[in-house]
């Protein structure tokens, strides 16, 4: 019987943080984004309140800044989507089952997979680096 060989990943960024709190998620994003410009393969596992950074329920966009009315800044879905795009098979966004329905983050966008938290050591196996950001 042939097995089948697990793709690998050269990033696997695991974000712990609560949106908005920090620069932890703006973070996370760029160092993401680099990976993937530098033509390299990344995941990310969103755990926590993270998981709210993709539900349907975002806009396009954040609310309007004051100071900038007539700026557009996307929101995270929005971000999410481009990435994933833009990633052409290079990227994916993760959510923790448990760590979304613990918070009602269940309407995440189609693009995201959701994962039980007992697949996460086969997520972390698949990855030449993993790196946790946003604390316990």
């Amino acid at each position: 019987m042939a097995m089948l060989e697990q793709r690998r990943w050269d990033l696997l960024l695991v974000l712990t943080a609560a949106p908005h709190s920090t620069d932890v998620v703006t973070s996370a994003l760029r160092l993401t984004q680099a990976v993937l410009d530098e033509g390299g393969s990344a995941r990310l596992w969103a755990c926590g309140y993270s998981t709210m950074l993709t539900q349907t329920t975002h806009g396009a966009a954040k609310p309007r800044n004051t100071r900038a009315p007539d700026v557009e800044y996307p929101s995270t879905v929005t971000i999410a989507r481009r990435m994933l795009q833009a990633g052409g098979g290079r990227f994916g966004w993760i959510a923790c089952t448990a760590c979304s329905a613990e918070r009602g983050a269940t309407r995440h966008i189609p693009e995201v997979r959701l994962r039980s938290p007992m697949r996460f050591r086969a997520t972390v196996d698949a990855a030449n680096t993993t790196i946790f950001i946003g604390g316990a």
